[in-house]
């Protein structure tokens, strides 16, 4: 069996309890080195193998995994974050199933959540926002035409941008021709709740600087939006008193 587990954003603590179960019973784990928190790996049990996929290639990755298989083990494919997110495993689970290799899905915190957490914002504010899109700029990975950050800028929702740190000055561009305002508030998150986690507010029109003067060009969120100011919001209804919900009557 393969157990494809998200070991979170970054802090060792934040894996599910779940996944953190699978890593202690697994005799082969092949993990994310160039974004999963090596401190993870200490609670694998001894006689693990322990493979860096950050040095693989899928075909590789898969061999690894069909090894395991014909000598009966349990392997552990550990991602960062939630694996639905720019983990590349459909081709993963594709090429198992290929296979015949039976394999589940343990699902993981995503940097996106970590993220909000160390900003102390919620990212749907009533009156605000009720829409979050996760995307990215266009890179070596092609994004659709009907996807672009210019296209999704127009709709004036709350945006995180994966994927994107290197591609500051281009990103802040697309954001303030797709109709964001220079002075939108925004953030760059670094390793979002890594030990050396950075948090830096800024407005759109400073994203570009504000990268170049932190010397942030990797591993890092970009929140844009006006939530991300955490003002002007209006009180949500859930608590209202005068309010009906299915567990309680309003009271006037």
């Amino acid at each position: 069996m393969v157990h494809i587990v998200g070991a979170g954003p970054g802090a060792e603590d934040l894996i599910t309890v779940r996944g953190l179960r699978l890593l202690q019973q697994a005799d082969v784990v092949i993990y994310a080195g160039s974004l999963v928190n090596p401190g993870l790996l200490k609670e694998t049990k001894a006689g693990c193998q322990i493979l860096d996929s950050a040095k693989m290639t899928l075909e590789e990755v898969v061999w690894a995994i069909v090894q395991a298989e014909e000598k009966g083990l349990m392997t552990v494919r550990l991602h960062t974050g939630d694996p639905c997110l720019y983990g590349a495993v459909r081709e993963q689970m594709d090429a198992l199933k290929a296979r015949k290799i039976p394999y589940e899905v343990c699902p993981g915190v995503s940097s996106f959540c970590g993220a909000a957490a160390s900003l102390k914002m919620e990212y749907t504010l009533p009156g605000i926002s009720q829409s979050v899109v996760l995307t990215r700029m266009e890179g070596r990975t092609k994004v659709p035409d009907r996807e672009s950050i210019r296209s999704f800028a127009a709709h004036q929702a709350t945006m995180v941008i994966f994927l994107s740190a290197g591609l500051l000055k281009d990103l802040e561009k697309e954001l303030l021709a797709g109709g964001y305002a220079s002075g939108t508030p925004a953030a760059i998150v670094y390793k979002a709740t890594w030990p050396e986690e950075k948090l830096c507010r800024c407005t759109v029109g400073q994203l570009a600087a504000t990268g170049e003067r932190e010397g942030i060009t990797k591993t890092a969120l970009i929140i844009v939006g006006a939530a991300v100011a955490q003002e002007g919001y209006v009180r949500s209804k859930l608590y209202d008193p005068g309010f009906d919900t299915g567990f309680r009557k309003a009271e006037y």
